[in-house]
């Protein structure tokens, strides 16, 4: 048996982790970041094989990382966790600079940057590994990083279809509480019982979902 809340325990930082260079640059929002050691200064970096970013490390080999805030905007996770670059120009609308082999490196809203050298490539299974020399490690502020704990508990949020950590939120069994509805584009759920309007009462030209930015038409209630 797994208890997914078991896994929930283990620590994660939400990033966002770019690839490509000036002429054609994305990036997704992983929470599957950890150095590995220290001379040389190595990190690993999960990705799953669907995201285009994957296509542009293969062809790149350099990534970049941005650690991001417990302030993190609704706008940055909607747009690098539930868009596909396939689709829309991610950066086009961000703060972004460019580093080694002119690999984007976004500035919005990061507390740190990384860039880094791919220097090995583990395939996983739906995912994966890259094993990076961290050639550019840069402190911009001093902000606490926003962890998964607490992109879960106080921003509600759950992971992108294509996390790692992804857990199919309707399948969960829970005990019948107040009326609850969630965002069909990231999985965000609106439960009465932890706001002061219920989500009847919501105005619909006006209320967004505070994860992805969705309006209110792209939920469902929870049966």
């Amino acid at each position: 048996m797994i208890n997914y809340e078991a896994l929930f325990k283990i620590s994660y930082g939400l990033y966002v982790v770019c690839s490509g260079n000036k002429v054609k640059g994305n990036g997704f929002v992983g929470n599957t970041v950890m150095q590995v050691t220290s001379y040389p200064m190595q990190i690993a970096v999960c990705c799953n094989k669907n995201n285009f970013t994957a296509e542009l490390i293969a062809q790149t080999g350099v990534l970049s990382v941005s650690i991001l805030p417990q302030t993190v905007s609704p706008t940055v996770i909607g747009t690098f966790g539930y868009q596909s670059g396939r689709d829309i120009d991610k950066l086009k609308d961000f703060e972004v600079r460019y580093g080694i082999q002119d690999v984007p490196v976004l500035l919005t809203d990061a507390i740190a940057t990384l860039e880094c050298k791919v220097n090995q490539t583990i395939d996983s299974g739906t995912h994966f590994v890259y094993i990076c020399e961290v050639t550019d490690a840069t402190l911009l502020n001093d902000s606490d990083p926003i962890t998964y704990d607490y992109y879960r508990k106080v921003k509600k949020g759950v992971s992108p279809q294509n996390a790692p950590t992804y857990v199919d939120e309707s399948k969960k069994e829970t005990a019948p509480t107040s009326e609850k509805h969630r965002c069909l584009v990231c999985g965000y759920v609106y439960d009465d019982a932890e706001n002061e309007i219920p989500f009847a009462e919501l105005d619909g030209d006006d209320y967004e979902c505070p994860v992805c930015q969705a309006n209110k038409g792209q939920f469902v209630k929870i049966e």
